[in-house]
């Protein structure tokens, strides 16, 4: 008896001095076909305050393109602009796209297949701030925003205008495969476990509300 007590009293000592460490870390260091970039990486975190997703992006700030002309908030097209994107897969192939501007703009996307659009325009809260050469993004995502059971990822950075465009990927296609980039080729997304970050996502036996209507948009 005296013997579990001992057990248990060591056991929470050691909750309280070793806090479990849920955040994830990420770098963008390599182009969209797997050839390393010539610059300081974009940098992102993951973590939670308990029912939303924390999108923490630290990265160089290049100006190209300039600012886009609309308001700051959510912009389609911002693909065309500099941007982070971060996707989050399921097995089913439904996919939350997300995109983030140093200069405030963002976007969410629903996608049940690769670029097959089924809800778009939903509002997240988003901060941006540029300072010098480098931007720093913060996004709060709800958990309702995901698909549920999310098993894989991939990240993206854009920047640069015309033939100078540049493509980056976290998890890059093979060299020499393909003659141009496209962030939909699910195949070569990386495995990722939100667990401890969105338990409610890996919880509910369906999607939530948000993903049970279409709206029958297809975006390419």
């Amino acid at each position: 008896m005296k013997l579990l007590i001992i057990r248990f009293i060591l056991n929470i000592l050691f909750l309280v001095v070793v806090p479990i460490m849920t955040q994830l870390n990420f770098k963008i260091t390599t182009t969209w076909n797997n050839q390393t970039i010539n610059h300081e990486p974009v940098n992102f975190s993951l973590d939670s305050d308990g029912s939303n997703l924390l999108i923490k992006i630290d990265g160089p700030f290049f100006n190209d393109p300039p600012k886009p002309s609309q308001n700051v908030g959510e912009f389609f097209n911002l693909w065309d602009y500099e941007v982070t994107e971060v996707f989050f897969l399921n097995e089913e192939g439904k996919y939350l796209e997300l995109e983030f501007s140093p200069h405030g703009h963002f976007i969410s996307l629903f996608l049940k297949g690769p670029q097959d659009v089924v809800r778009k325009g939903l509002i997240f809260d988003y901060k941006s701030e540029i300072s010098e050469n480098r931007w720093q993004g913060n996004a709060r995502i709800p958990e309702a925003y995901f698909p549920s059971n999310i098993s894989k990822f991939n990240a993206y950075a854009i920047h640069g205008s015309g033939e100078n465009r540049v493509y980056e990927s976290l998890f890059p296609t093979p060299y020499g495969k393909y003659e141009n980039p496209n962030f939909h080729r699910l195949e070569y997304f990386g495995k990722i476990d939100l667990k401890n970050l969105l338990p409610e996502n890996y919880n509910r036996l369906n999607h939530s509300e948000l993903w049970t209507g279409d709206q029958n948009e297809s975006e390419n």
